[in-house]
């Protein structure tokens, strides 16, 4: 005869009873999992040991130690080629004024897909000037990053600042709503792929037509994205070795704290119904200090409020650290540095705006100093 905790024939029982049954299995079944998951991801020191083998002798032998690291991120995005498609740029006005030319581009990615973003460029600068990526967050647009449509004033028309201290600027549109995100995104794993990795692609392409024109400097070209923005500037950088520096507004954070453990401190994915955040492999060994030193020593600058609720900020102080440990340990600490400030979630600029200009226009660095070994799209 078996017997066991909740070993009772069932014979005889009935329906209500076996329903209750059935949900306390059911309940221990789920806790049980998620208390094995959650000790598995908090496993990660043990995983970054054996993962993560760092050189800091030099720039160019850590830049090769960390080239597999390199290669495991660009996977988990999952890699997309242009296999010798023609850009075939296609321009269209979007704003004009005395200072600033901006206009909306397409081109082509793959047979059947289009990148698309808008391109601003100074007037009262004479070319090539850098370039900065600027990229829009969830629910929003490149539109915003301009200024327009923008009533609680989160993105300050960034953008438009940047381009009259005499940078062009590159904002490129991504699929911005959680639903459609969440769909393409299961199309895409259904490829080994994600909707990340199709995205970043699209960014590249983009700095394919910009290497084109003769009014951009690509070899001084920096990133600076908030929020869901944020994200495709952390998650870019590490594979694009076109983009030297790196401004990361309201999403840098403890990721392990901000996926899987709700905190009435922050908000937390894991509660969330944004399915299109998960990244197959990600808290293997890409923790956002692990992810960014695929950045170093590329300049970086986190942009952080206190008031934002997508973070903890004295956590996001403990990730800061472990990330300029990389820095320090090249001995280049003078590129990494926090804008933490007193707002919420939204665009500073003005810190950043310095940064930008400190690592695009008065010191700009060499490929030499930067090279991360990946190749651009083709």
């Amino acid at each position: 005869m078996f017997s066991g905790p909740l070993g009772e024939d069932i014979r005889g029982r009935s329906a209500e009873e076996i329903r209750r049954r059935t949900e306390e299995r059911q309940s221990l079944q789920r806790r049980e999992t998620e208390d094995y998951l959650r000790g598995e991801t908090f496993r990660y020191p043990e995983r970054q040991a054996q993962l993560w083998q760092r050189d800091y002798s030099c720039v160019s032998a850590y830049l090769r130690s960390v080239q597999p690291n390199r290669r495991r991120w660009q996977e988990a995005v999952g890699e997309f080629e242009a296999g010798g498609v023609d850009l075939e740029a296609q321009w269209e006005p979007f704003s004009e004024d005395d200072r600033v030319l901006a206009r909306w581009v397409t081109v082509k990615a793959q047979p059947g897909l289009s990148a698309r973003a808008i391109l601003a460029l100074p007037k009262t600068v004479a070319g090539p000037v850098p370039l900065v990526v600027c990229q829009h967050g969830i629910g929003s647009s490149p539109e915003r990053v301009f200024g327009y449509d923008d009533p609680s004033n989160v993105y300050k028309g960034y953008g438009r600042q940047l381009v009259e201290q005499g940078f062009a600027v590159l904002a490129p549109l991504n699929i911005t709503e959680g639903e459609p995100r969440a769909r393409y995104e299961r199309m895409a794993k259904l490829l080994g792929k994600t909707l990340w990795g199709l995205e970043i692609f699209k960014i590249r392409r983009l700095l394919d037509l910009a290497e084109t024109l003769p009014q951009v400097d690509v070899r001084r070209t920096g990133m600076y994205g908030i929020s869901l923005g944020g994200a495709y500037t952390s998650f870019t950088v590490p594979v694009e070795p076109r983009i030297t520096v790196a401004v990361i507004c309201a999403w840098f954070n403890h990721r392990l704290n901000k996926m899987i453990v709700d905190d009435p401190r922050y908000s937390c994915f894991l509660s969330t119904k944004e399915e299109h955040i998960i990244v197959p492999g990600w808290l293997r060994e890409f923790t956002d200090s692990d992810l960014l030193s695929l950045i170093c020593p590329r300049p970086v600058l986190i942009e952080t409020g206190k008031c934002d609720s997508i973070a903890w900020w004295p956590q996001v102080l403990e990730e800061f650290e472990r990330t300029r440990t990389h820095y320090e340990k090249l001995g280049v600490a003078d590129r990494i540095e926090m804008d933490l400030h007193e707002g919420g979630h939204e665009i500073r600029g003005a810190r950043a705006f310095e940064f930008l200009r400190t690592w695009l226009i008065d010191r700009p660095l060499s490929r030499l100093d930067t090279d991360t070994g990946a190749e651009p799209s083709s």
